[in-house]
């Protein structure tokens, strides 16, 4: 079993700036794909990005360019550094980790006000 805690999250002006942490509870092992999902009011959970065990990295369209996905293995961590924030990018945002079993965090809320 895998706990991920995420923090980071909070209320920003429009283009600014957050780096989210998102911190596993043990060394996960093998392949894996870590990265964070968004759910805003009303919406579906969306990928925004991830990041495989071999550092491979993918991003939602809508993010590119303003959001990077890192790893830091030895802290069992990985960061998102939210940048160029707009108003739509308020949601809660979820750690993921699939390594065969889907683990969850229980999300930190990302506001941005306009």
């Amino acid at each position: 079993q895998v706990q991920l805690v995420e923090s980071g999250g909070g209320l920003v002006q429009a283009g600014g700036s957050l780096r989210l942490s998102c911190a596993a509870s043990r060394n996960v092992f093998g392949f894996f794909t870590m990265g964070w999902y968004r759910q805003a009011p009303g919406k579906q959970r969306e990928l925004v990005a991830d990041i495989t065990s071999g550092g491979r990295t993918n991003y939602a369209d809508s993010v590119k360019g303003r959001f990077t996905i890192s790893r830091d293995s030895a802290k069992n961590t990985v960061y998102l550094q939210v940048n160029s924030l707009k108003p739509e990018d308020t949601a809660v945002y979820y750690c993921h980790l699939y390594n065969g079993v889907d683990y969850w965090g229980k999300g930190t809320l990302v506001t941005v006000s306009s």
